[in-house]
């Protein structure tokens, strides 16, 4: 007997089975409401939100979540919760489009995170992005060295733009396959283009120890000047 009050416990918290009635109307009435209020925000894909958007987001599905199962909380404090995250995106969608202090503060900057080849080092230094998930999001574009590239920027949404360099303008640049990336070295063996491992500065070296004119670091890689391939 004691096994089935347990049971009784574990499923039902001690709730009538007609909640379960009471639980199927909660999360249909809240749905549709989600439903209407991301229609509402816009159409953008979840890849592509700002910071601001995600925050509206959780902030809507937390709303939705509890009166969905939580017997002591109620369907129209929800909604009022609700169209109060709606009008606050209205209002601080229509001040960023009024004021470009009040986006910038919002949505963020668009950030020049490689230029002509090489990291542009005072900005990267402000993103919290480690360089190894930036190498990374650049090989998934097929991208095998910063030669190839003549401007990245960041976008707010943490998309990252590329631009390329046409095939006859790549030129020699840090290699971005780990295979040739961590075989970096202070001291350089043999002749020829070699980039700092740190902000991609490329340049011709005679053997021996160099530092890196751009940010004085000393790790040097062999430079690779391949093509893009598709």
């Amino acid at each position: 007997m004691k096994d089935i009050l347990e049971w009784e416990r574990v499923l039902l918290n001690e709730l009538p089975p007609i909640f379960l009635v009471e639980v199927l109307v909660r999360s249909t009435v809240m749905f549709v409401f989600l439903l209407i209020a991301l229609r509402i925000t816009g159409k953008r894909g979840v890849r592509q939100l700002s910071i601001f958007e995600t925050v509206i987001i959780i902030a809507l599905g937390s709303a939705a979540g509890d009166p969905m199962f939580y017997e002591d909380v109620g369907i129209l404090p929800a909604l009022v919760v609700f169209a109060t995250i709606i009008l606050l995106y209205r209002v601080v969608t229509w001040l960023t489009g009024k004021s470009k202090f009040f986006e910038k503060l919002i949505e963020g900057k668009t950030v020049c995170l490689i230029h002509e080849g090489k990291f542009s080092t005072s900005e990267f230094k402000k993103e919290t992005l480690a360089q190894d998930e930036f190498f990374s999001e650049l090989r998934s574009k097929s991208i095998e060295h910063l030669g190839q590239i003549r401007k990245a920027y960041l976008e707010p949404s943490g998309e990252v733009s590329i631009f390329f360099y046409q095939d006859q303008e790549v030129k020699y640049g840090l290699p971005l396959l780990p295979e040739l990336y961590y075989k970096k070295s202070k001291t350089i063996l043999n002749a020829g283009y070699h980039s700092c491992g740190f902000c991609g500065h490329t340049e011709k070296l005679q053997p021996g120890t160099h530092k890196c004119e751009v940010c004085s670091r000393d790790e040097w890689v062999c430079s690779i000047n391949s093509l893009r391939i598709g």
